[in-house]
């Protein structure tokens, strides 16, 4: 099988080509095709064509060179302005402390930033725990790349963020990963049960469960911008976990935050209990206080009959029922009570009793 690189898409956009072919005999790499798809080339799946890829001539002329078009000294100053330097060192420090977690494996896992009217971000194709500051790149609201050293290419889940930075304005910096624990909340399509540990109330909140959509597609894009304006943390459907904090750090911790109450909750799990929970006029408190911080949270205004819908301890005793089901429709507040184990039984036990009854008279 031949492997199509990253080197090999930036020799094939100098042709000036405007379609990509390739078969099942050729290896596009997910860098390869970002490079492709940048310089507005069609990608096309042909069973037909050759071992080594094809392609459909242009008449266009061929880009002179395979790094993003700039064009705007104020950018390359933006892009290298002290601001910039800075955070770009704080990214490869947070993706330092991810990959030292155990939070990403390989080169999953992303970081970017705002800085002004644009974005700096994370290179595909690098683990996070090696990445240097002249790799980061940068990218404007659609996510095109417009600045960078070669031959590092934007990550290509940037969208998901843009996502959360299109609609919340107060988004500075946004990290995903995939730590081991929340992430398997997020396989087994399970939100995290609330009113347990108090900093998870106000620095956190809810921690919806995001439906499966492709990584880094305008699906993806779309549904984290639903959810994220009323909760900081998600889990991301079969996939991981996104966090937005007022800065790279701050986004960071809710990543740390998150994974910890998941592995806790995993370990209480295995552990006889009393069935504490925080009580709802406390939660109260609390929620006041994160509102006085300036975060969001979908519980806003409740009354506190409404904090906690369900006895959390459910969840931990008998996993297979939960306090909520995912966010399928992204609708943001996607909590729904669902009905503990012992109220199930409850209702078995009448329902037996009463066709019992029923034959008895027979």
């Amino acid at each position: 099988m031949k492997v199509f690189s990253i080197s090999d898409a930036e020799a094939f956009v100098k042709t000036g080509a405007k379609e990509f072919r390739h078969c099942r005999k050729t290896l596009v790499t997910p860098s390869a095709r970002d490079v492709l798809t940048e310089h507005g080339i069609k990608v096309v799946f042909d069973e037909n064509a050759a071992s080594t890829t094809t392609s459909v001539a242009s008449s266009a002329p061929a880009p002179s060179s395979s790094a993003p078009a700039v064009g705007d000294a104020k950018i390359q100053a933006l892009f290298n302005s002290p601001e910039a330097k800075a955070i770009k060192q704080m990214i490869c420090d947070i993706g330092h402390r991810c990959w030292q977690r155990d939070y990403n494996d390989g080169n999953g896992g992303n970081i970017s930033a705002r800085l002004g009217d644009y974005f700096l971000c994370t290179p595909t194709g690098v683990s996070k725990g090696f990445m240097k500051p002249e790799m980061i790149c940068l990218v404007d609201i659609d996510g095109k790349q417009v600045a960078g050293n070669a031959p590092w290419k934007r990550t290509s889940e940037i969208l998901s963020h843009l996502g959360i930075y299109k609609v919340v304005t107060a988004a500075m910096g946004v990290c995903h990963a995939h730590p081991i624990h929340a992430t398997a909340f997020a396989m087994a399509g399970i939100q995290p049960p609330q009113c347990l540990i108090p900093e998870v109330e106000v620095f956190v909140g809810t921690i919806p469960v995001a439906e499966y959509k492709t990584p880094g597609s305008p699906q993806m894009s779309e549904l984290l911008g639903k959810l994220a304006p009323k909760h900081q943390s998600i889990l991301m459907g079969n996939h991981g976990v996104i966090t937005w904090g007022t800065s790279v750090e701050d986004a960071y911790f809710k990543m740390e935050i998150t994974d910890s109450y998941c592995r806790t909750l995993w370990v209480a799990a295995q552990l006889p209990t009393k069935r504490t929970v925080i009580p709802k006029d406390e939660m109260k408190i609390l929620l006041d206080m994160k509102k006085g911080l300036g975060l969001p949270d979908e519980r806003e205004g409740a009354g506190p009959e409404k904090l906690c819908g369900c006895d959390p301890w459910e969840f931990i005793s008998d996993r297979p029922v939960a306090c909520a089901t995912p966010a399928t429709n992204g609708a943001g507040g996607g909590s729904v009570v669902q009905a503990t184990n012992a109220e199930l039984e409850q209702l078995v036990s009448k329902i037996t009793d009463q066709v019992f009854q029923a034959m008895n008279k027979r």
